[in-house]
C-alpha cells in the first residue's frame, strides 16, 4: 500500500493529475463559501434554523448534503452538482426510450459527445428552474434582500443568474477533473461535499453530553462495520463460465479456451438511491412555489418524511435498480456478441437461450443488491426520526455508499495508471 502511494508521486504525469484534481476541489470548496450577492449574510442562518420543518427539512437536508453545505450558506454553488446528475440520469434513461438517442449512444465517441452536449443544455434548463425555486425558498424563509437602492426584481434576476452560473461552473470543473485529473469529476465533487460536512456533523452529534458522545461512537462503529459489506457488494461478481469453440484461421487453430462472463452484483451502483430521492423530494421543491396551497404542502410533507417516504423509497430503489441495470447491461447484445465470437455457455444453446440464461442470472443477483441499497438508504432515516442525531443525517448509509464507491473507482484508475508504467499497484 505504501509502495503504491510512493510510486504514485514518482510518475510525473500521474502526480500532475492528482495535484490538478486537488486544486480543482479546493477551488470548488472555496466557492461554496462565497454568498450570493443581494442576500444578507446575517439572514443566511435562518436556512439552518428551519431544518426541522416537515416540508422543507427533508429536501433541504438532501440538497445541502450534495452541495457540501453551500445551500445553508446561500452561496454561489448552492445548486451543487444535482442539476448535472439529474440531466445525466434523464438522458441515460431516455436512451432506452428514444430511438435517435439510442443510435447516438452506439456511434462511439462522436455520438457520446453529442449526448454530452444535450446533457449540458438540459443542465442549464434545470439550473434555471432550480435557481427560481431557491429564490422562492429564500423568500419563504423570510430572508430579506438588499434592494433599497433598486427594484427587487433586479436582485431576483441577479440571484437566479448567479446560482445558474455557479451550477454551470461546477459542471465545467467536474468535466475538467474527468479529462485532466484522476477519477470521475462529478463523483469526486460529491465525495468532497460529503466529507466537508462530516466535522460539523460530529460536533453537533456529540455536543449534548456523555450520552450523545456514546451514541456518536456507536454510530461510527456501525459505519465501520457497514463499510466492508459495501466493499463486498461493490466488488461482488457473478461469473458465468464461457467456452470458446476451436476454429481454424489459416494455418492456426484459434479458440478452445475457457473463460467467464463477469456480471457485477451491484450493476446500478448508487444511481437508484439518487434518482429515488430526487423523485420523492421533487414535491417538496415544488411546494416552495406554492407556500399558501394547503394540499400541495401536505403532499410534500408526506412524501418528504415519515413512513410513506420510507415505503416509497424502498419501492423506487428496487424499481430503478432493475431499470438501470437493464439499461446498462443488455443480455441480448451480450448473447449476440458471444455467438459471433464463437463463445457459448456450457449446457446452454447460443442465441435466445443464452440471452434468457443471462437475463435470469442478472435478475437473481439484482434483487439482493437492490434490497441492500434500500436498507442502506432507509435505516439511517428511520434512526434519525427517533434520535434526531445530526451525524446519522449527514453521514448516513447513502453517504457511506457514495464515498466507498468513489474511493474504489478512483483507486482502480490510479492502479491502472501505475501498472501502465510497470509499477506495482496498491494491492498485489
Amino acid at each position: 500500500m505504501l509502495n503504491g502511494l510512493k510510486n504514485t508521486f514518482r510518475i510525473k504525469e500521474l502526480r500532475g493529475k492528482i495535484l490538478f484534481t486537488i486544486a480543482m476541489i479546493a477551488l470548488y470548496r472555496l466557492g461554496a463559501h462565497v454568498p450570493v450577492p443581494g442576500i444578507p449574510v446575517d439572514d443566511i442562518t435562518k436556512l439552518s434554523m428551519t431544518s426541522g420543518n416537515t416540508v422543507a427539512g427533508g429536501a433541504m437536508a438532501l440538497l445541502n448534503l450534495f452541495s457540501g453545505g453551500a445551500l445553508s450558506y446561500a452561496s454561489v454553488f448552492s445548486l451543487g452538482i444535482m442539476p448535472y446528475i439529474t440531466s445525466s440520469i434523464i438522458l441515460q434513461m431516455l436512451q432506452s426510450v428514444v430511438p435517435s438517442l439510442h443510435e447516438l449512444s452506439r456511434e462511439g465517441e462522436v455520438g457520446q459527445q453529442k449526448i454530452t452536449q444535450y446533457s449540458r443544455y438540459l443542465t442549464l434548463g434545470l439550473a434555471v428552474l432550480n435557481s427560481i425555486g431557491y429564490l422562492f425558498l429564500f423568500k419563504s424563509f423570510g430572508i430579506g434582500f438588499n434592494g433599497a437602492a433598486a427594484p427587487e426584481w433586479i436582485f431576483d434576476i441577479m440571484i437566479v443568474g448567479t446560482l445558474t452560473a455557479g451550477a454551470m461552473l461546477i459542471m465545467w470543473m467536474g468535466e475538467l477533473i474527468t479529462q485532466r485529473g484522476i477519477g470521475n469529476g462529478m463523483s469526486l465533487i460529491i465525495f468532497a461535499n460529503i466529507m466537508a460536512g462530516l466535522p460539523q456533523a460530529i460536533l453537533r452529534s456529540s455536543e449534548g453530553g456523555t450520552v450523545d458522545l456514546v451514541v456518536t461512537v456507536v454510530i461510527f462503529v456501525v459505519i465501520l462495520c457497514v463499510i466492508p459489506l459495501i466493499v463486498y457488494l461493490e466488488r461482488g461478481q457473478r461469473r458465468i463460465p464461457v467456452q470458446y469453440a476451436k476454429r481454424v484461421v489459416g494455418r492456426r487453430i484459434m479458440g478452445g479456451q475457457s473463460t467467464y462472463l463477469p456480471i457485477k452484483v451491484n450493476t446500478a451502483g448508487v444511481i437508484p438511491i439518487i434518482f429515488a430521492s430526487a423523485l420523492l423530494y421533487f414535491p417538496a421543491q415544488l411546494a416552495v412555489f406554492f407556500p399558501n396551497v394547503g394540499w400541495v404542502q401536505a403532499v410534500a410533507s408526506a412524501l418528504s418524511t415519515g413512513w410513506l417516504n420510507w415505503i416509497l423509497n424502498v419501492v423506487l430503489i428496487v424499481f430503478f435498480a432493475y431499470f438501470y441495470t437493464s439499461m446498462v447491461f443488455n443480455p441480448d447484445d451480450t448473447a449476440d456478441n458471444l455467438k459471433k465470437q464463437g463463445g457459448f455457455i456450457p449446457g446452454v444453446r447460443p442465441g435466445k437461450a443464452t440471452a434468457a440464461y443471462i437475463k435470469n442470472a442478472l435478475s437473481k443477483i439484482t434483487l439482493p443488491s437492490a434490497i441492500f441499497l434500500a436498507l442502506i438508504a432507509i435505516v439511517p432515516s428511520v434512526v434519525f426520526s427517533f434520535t434526531s442525531n445530526q451525524l446519522v443525517q449527514a453521514f448516513g448509509g447513502t453517504s457511506v455508499l457514495i464515498m466507498v464507491g468513489v474511493v474504489l473507482d478512483t483507486l482502480d484508475k490510479v492502479e491502472s495508471q501505475l501498472k501502465m508504467y510497470d509499477y506495482d499497484g496498491f494491492f498485489k
